[in-house]
């Protein structure tokens, strides 16, 4: 009779993958999500399980795309220190935002974060008044990692276009951005993130804009990242919750897409398809978004310096 915990009975059969070359090193492990819809097990179990094959030193988190198998040579049981350390809002903090980056923001739970931290959920509590105080410090703690420099570029334009860029990157690095800074018109305080925003404002602030122009251009800086970004986070989270590529996602629906451009009705999309095609680069839609709207707010600022 089978006595182990179902966590490790989760890990040993990912394990035994591992070990069978089935998962090479780089490729990405089922998910928690997966994992509960194969398995039939509970999401903490799923969480336990890969913990588990993380402190053996077998998988590891890679934002953006999951957990995946390690190379060889990293592989192997990571000694445990004489002493863990004890948890503080920082680690804690850290701690969710490697986890939203493997797993995503919408199965970030305080139970998954204590499990990670191998803690009870209510000593978290100790530290983090609940999910959403956590979300907010995981936000403000992106905002935190690279920041803007002091000295800003001599060019309005410059200073936009690098602010602009930042906060893309940002979101790249950390896809679950775009959802946990939702809200424009509920703001919470954030030291580093309102801190972004007062470099914006102060990019601005020699254009001859008016206040309420520049925090105006801003918002819409803002929202053209966060639209690109949340689209790029539902994507990945489409592709590591059904294991389906984009391109197998295509191929998948060809047949579809196929009967409908026949009826005639969609010239101008099937127009794409000529010549070579049409493919859809988000990067290259961020930069022409950012260039219009920008050539836009240069037309604006040279009737303030007439």
């Amino acid at each position: 009779m089978d006595t182990l915990p179902p966590y490790l009975r989760v890990a040993a059969g990912i394990r035994r993958r591992i070990e069978s070359g089935e998962l090479a090193p780089g490729d990405r492990v089922p998910s928690t999500r997966a994992i509960v819809r194969e398995c039939g097990v509970a999401m903490a179990t799923a969480t336990k399980a890969l913990a588990a094959l993380r402190t053996e030193g077998l998988v590891r988190a890679v934002p953006g795309i999951g957990t995946v198998v390690t190379a060889p040579s990293a592989a192997g049981p990571v000694s445990a220190p004489s002493a863990a350390p004890g948890p503080t809002r920082d680690r804690i903090v850290r701690t969710a935002v490697a986890f939203a980056d493997a797993e995503g923001l919408a199965t970030l739970s305080m139970r998954r974060v204590a499990t990670e931290l191998g803690l009870s959920t209510m000593a978290l509590y100790r530290y983090v008044q609940g999910k959403g105080e956590l979300v907010r410090l995981m936000a403000d703690a992106v905002y935190g990692e690279r920041p803007l420099p002091a000295v800003q570029p001599a060019d309005w334009r410059d200073r936009f276009e690098l602010g602009a860029r930042w906060l893309w990157e940002s979101h790249r690095r950390h896809s679950w951005m775009a959802r946990a800074v939702a809200s424009f018109t509920r703001p919470v305080p954030a030291p580093n993130a309102m801190a972004y925003t007062e470099w914006m404002l102060r990019a601005g602030a020699d254009t001859g804009l008016s206040k309420e122009q520049v925090m105006h251009l801003h918002l819409t800086l803002f929202g053209h990242v966060q639209g690109l970004a949340t689209a790029t986070d539902l994507e990945g989270q489409a592709v590591q919750d059904t294991g389906v590529s984009n391109d197998a996602w295509m191929a998948r629906n060809e047949t579809q897409f196929a009967a409908l451009a026949v009826t005639g009705a969609y010239p101008h999309l099937n127009s794409l398809g000529e010549h070579g095609g049409f493919e859809l680069d988000l990067g290259r839609v961020f930069e022409f978004g950012l260039s219009r709207i920008l050539d836009g707010t240069a037309v604006l600022v040279s009737k303030h310096s007439v």
